[in-house]
């Protein structure tokens, strides 16, 4: 295996090229230095390579995940620190392209005059998922296609670029990351495994209900289709929804039947809510953090606590 520099040292190596030429400010130069260490510790950790090896398909991949955890100020801080990298030093973009803006979906308290989080209905609006019922409302109200997408993101914890990677197991493996024994416990027998390619190019396994399983299998094309959402390419083998128009599409049918939107990303609060409480029967509440945690492809716990807000 590769070895490379530790994160600190990347970081500044890059820095230190940009610095004075395209960067004059001290302060932007610091701040970007720490976003780039950060980014370096997450390839490291997931073995993908080197910081100036960083393309713009992984960094939106990257970007993604840290939206469900931090805030858009972080988001963006991060943005710019890699798209100016690929900008003036690797060229990953060419001159005048840009990354795309990821909107931060990690829950946020609001805030009193007192700097107090608010209490009462105002906090209990902070939740981000959905129950069975309103989703089941939202879902008869798409179109068949974004319907049964929305039926299996729900039931599955699928992020929504994952809808349009859906493979059978036997045709992708998942690769391989801890697991522990009783990942999909109570879930398992009663589901058909399929595998998405989802953050930092991980192949992972998820679950579908075998009655969503049947569905799904109706809708599967002769070949694969190309599919560009968000300025990545997929290869998608069933005709369902995915990606940016099937989160437009739940959006926006929210609001019309609920009268308010937490976004599609919200049927993965969902998933993690309702796992943790089943989980919770049987392991102790860390425990069931980490079957949920792998379970959704973040192999974190404290990153699945955001999901539990």
């Amino acid at each position: 295996m590769a070895k490379f520099a530790k994160p600190a040292k990347q970081a500044a190596s890059v820095m230190k090229k940009l610095q004075g030429n395209h960067i004059k400010s001290v302060s932007t130069v610091r701040n970007y230095e720490q976003r780039l260490k950060r980014i370096t510790v997450y390839l490291q950790e997931y073995r993908l390579g080197s910081l100036r090896d960083m393309t713009p398909a992984r960094a939106l991949d990257y970007l993604r995940q840290r939206a469900e955890i931090v805030g858009q100020k972080t988001v963006d801080m991060e943005r710019q620190a890699l798209q100016a990298m690929m900008q003036y030093l690797t060229l990953q973009l060419a001159p005048g392209n840009k990354l795309e803006v990821v909107k931060s979906t990690a829950p946020t308290a609001s805030k009193g005059k007192a700097g107090q989080p608010t209490l009462g209905r105002r906090l209990s609006e902070q939740s981000r998922s959905y129950t069975r019922e309103q989703v089941a409302l939202i879902a008869t109200r798409q179109s068949p296609h974004n319907e049964l997408a929305t039926e299996i993101a729900y039931a599955s914890g699928l992020r929504a670029h994952e809808l349009l990677t859906l493979r059978r197991i036997h045709h992708k493996f998942p690769d391989v990351r801890p697991a522990h024994p009783l990942k999909f416990s109570g879930i398992r027998e009663s589901s058909i495994a399929y595998t998405v390619y989802g953050k930092g190019g991980l192949t992972r396994e998820v679950r579908i209900p075998i009655h969503l399983a049947r569905r799904l299998e109706w809708t599967r094309l002769s070949e694969a289709r190309t599919v560009i959402d968000r300025g990545v390419r997929y290869q998608q083998l069933y005709a369902i929804g995915g990606g940016q128009p099937w989160s437009k599409s739940f959006g926006s049918v929210s609001k019309t039947v609920l009268g308010w939107s937490k976004g599609a990303h919200g049927l993965r609060h969902s998933y993690a809510q309702e796992r943790l409480s089943t989980m919770q029967y049987i392991l102790t509440r860390e425990e069931a953090k980490l079957v949920v945690s792998q379970e959704l492809g973040h192999f974190r716990s404290e990153i699945t606590e955001a999901y539990l807000r």
